[in-house]
């Protein structure tokens, strides 16, 4: 009776340990569904590429409209509607915000269209191009048209018109290519700051440092503390010590890159002493004994014997500082600032990633969309650099 009681527990155990596992599971499942299912649309070569910032152009084409008509390009989609007067293809499509507007998908070089006199710089020209967007135009009878009543509506509106009074087009804008830059440079940056801190702390902690001494104790509690302090407490270091400093140094005022990675080396400091002090303890003590033997020295031993060996378990705390650096926001937005930048100057404001995500929530109607998509870029940049650092382990292992 006794044994059947036993088993029926150990029964019910096993099955909320189960569905406690499948609770979880199904909810990160969940979240990347939402985040594939919002910000797939938006992904393209040119969002990784773009700027961040339009450029409007206005313009009008005042003088007497050819006979000739355009003939449109064979490799045109079905939902492209094109016009033979003025030589132009246009289409519905969303912008990287998710918003409706007019694609500019092909002008001909011969279209009165290709290049416009400037409205607003006599004697200039602009010159409109596939990618651009459509905005709105003010035709010589005066009717208008905005870019919310569609391509196709643009069209007709083009096939009877003889001249126009103003157009304005955009390139597209919203790009990510400055924050992509940003990230890149924070990571590289702050890695040449706390690599070699966090693996000489490490290295001194376990390998020189006296045993059982008191001083060295409180040491390693303080690094494991820091591993547990909220982000913005760094933030506030950043914008409090890093910040005036960085801005003596060089000159400028407010955050920036360096400040921004010399905030983030402090946060990863703990994650990189933890990991390869950890990595340092699996080195078995006979090869320090048999190098001691040998003739080397204490330094000579650490550094060429039992740093090379525990080089994947270092690599590996590169790695989880990688994904901390890229993820980062709340320390960021006091030591770096929220300006989105697509000139990207390591002495003045830039944002992250991690950032530029906040920067698309936080106004007054938040961009799931773009957010989505740029949360699909972290992931996979965080999933190529951890499938990197596993082979480099891998071949350094044999």
């Amino acid at each position: 009776m006794k044994s059947r009681k036993r088993f029926i527990t150990d029964k019910i155990y096993q099955s909320l340990i189960t569905l406690i596992s499948l609770i979880g599971l199904v909810i990160l499942i969940a979240v990347f569904v939402f985040v594939f299912n919002k910000g797939s649309s938006l992904l393209s070569w040119d969002l990784l590429t773009g700027d961040y910032y339009s450029t409007v152009y206005d313009g009008y084409y005042d003088s007497e409209l050819t006979t000739n008509l355009f003939v449109a390009p064979d490799d045109l989609d079905s939902d492209t509607y094109f016009s033979t007067r003025w030589g132009i293809a246009l289409k519905d499509d969303l912008d990287r915000e998710g918003h409706d507007y007019i694609l500019i998908v092909y002008v001909d070089t011969e279209s009165p269209l290709a290049n416009l006199p400037d409205k607003n710089n006599e004697g200039e020209m602009v010159y409109m191009a596939s990618g651009q967007s459509l905005d709105k135009i003010i035709f010589s009878d005066n009717t208008i048209m905005l870019s919310s009543k569609g391509a196709e509506a643009a069209i007709s509106q083009f096939e009877s018109a003889t001249g126009i009074k103003d157009i304005m087009f955009t390139t597209a804008g919203k790009g990510i290519r400055g924050s992509l830059i940003t990230t890149m440079y924070l990571i590289i940056l702050t890695l040449i700051v706390a690599l070699p801190i966090g693996i000489l702390t490490a290295i001194y902690l376990h390998e020189f440092a006296p045993k059982n001494n008191k001083l060295v104790n409180i040491l390693r509690r303080m690094v494991e503390m820091l591993t547990g302090v909220p982000s913005i407490i760094f933030g506030l270091l950043g914008a409090a010590v890093f910040i005036p400093i960085v801005s003596t140094v060089t000159g400028t005022e407010g955050g920036n890159l360096i400040s921004g990675s010399l905030t983030l080396a402090v946060i990863i400091l703990p994650v990189i002493i933890s990991s390869t002090e950890e990595t340092l303890k699996t080195i078995p003590d006979e090869y320090r004994q048999a190098s001691l033997a040998l003739g080397a020295t204490k330094s000579q031993t650490t550094f060429k014997v039992i740093l090379k060996s525990s080089a994947p378990g270092i690599l590996s705390a590169v790695l989880l500082s990688i994904g901390r650096i890229i993820g980062e926001s709340a320390a960021l937005i006091y030591a770096i600032g929220t300006s989105i930048k697509d000139e990207i100057i390591v002495t003045e404001r830039s944002t992250s990633l991690a950032v530029h995500i906040w920067s698309v929530m936080s106004g007054e109607t938040p961009n799931f969309e773009l957010a989505s998509a740029i949360s699909i870029i972290i992931l996979l940049v965080v999933f190529v650099m951890n499938l990197s650092v596993k082979m480099i382990v891998k071949k350094i292992s044999y």
